[in-house]
């Protein structure tokens, strides 16, 4: 209810330094940095859950996505409240650091809690013994949290230097770089990004191979496929 509540009015904190007044831009930061409890109470609270139960991350990687998943909500969780203050925001806005935030949050926390959510429903779905190969899934969490810190971490670096270019001035007062500037300075980032994007986009295409052998029941014995009905 919390985060009901308080993620309606947060919105403003995408418009800072805009014709949005004042006082909606303040309302949404204000809001944004309240949501950092909620939002870090389901974090702990999912992490929390383990407690006891952590040597399973060992031999189940279904699990450990799903674990994973739930730190980058909370990473994400941090840094959207901390990017929603003006001074940072002043910063951030409108570069690359606000899509290495967005997309530690899509393929870090929805992405990752997906996929193991389908690694879970597909055997119980089909009616499988298990899934196809618990080796692929191992290899598609590995392929995923890399291709996401890559992307993620590429996109923060440029982020950064592009802001910082753009406030660059001269003893003038006049602005010292180009758009043009920050859009080549950024190459070697984006090369970085596209290869951690290729490997999250790997890591899913395994999954999708995985999960149509264990939906036909490939590797299962004859006795082990269910009967139909007649």
């Amino acid at each position: 209810w919390a985060l009901i509540f308080l993620y309606i009015w947060a919105g403003p904190h995408h418009l800072h330094y805009t014709a949005l007044p004042d006082w909606a831009q303040v309302l949404g930061m204000v809001m944004s940095i309240i949501l950092w409890m909620p939002s870090w109470g389901g974090m702990i609270n999912g992490l929390m859950t383990l407690q006891g139960a952590w040597d399973k991350l060992r031999t189940d990687p279904v699990l450990r996505m799903l674990v994973v998943s739930v730190g980058f909500y909370g990473m994400a969780t941090f840094e959207g409240p901390m990017m929603s203050i003006r001074s940072v925001n002043s910063l951030s806005h409108y570069t690359d650091w606000t899509i290495g935030h967005v997309h530690s949050g899509a393929l870090g926390w929805n992405g990752m809690i997906t996929f193991g959510a389908l690694y879970y429903l597909v055997p119980r779905l089909w009616n499988r013994e298990r899934l196809y190969s618990i080796s692929l899934v191992s290899w598609h969490f590995w392929l995923a949290t890399i291709g996401i810190v890559l992307y993620a971490a590429s996109m923060w670096v440029t982020g950064i230097m592009e802001g910082l270019m753009w406030r660059e001035v001269d003893a003038q007062g006049f602005l010292v770089n180009s758009f043009a500037d920050t859009v080549a300075a950024k190459f070697p980032m984006y090369v970085v990004r596209a290869l951690g994007g290729a490997l999250f986009l790997t890591g899913a295409l395994i999954m999708a191979y995985n999960l149509w052998k264990t939906a036909v029941g490939a590797g299962e014995t004859a006795s082990a496929r269910p009967v139909p009905a007649e």
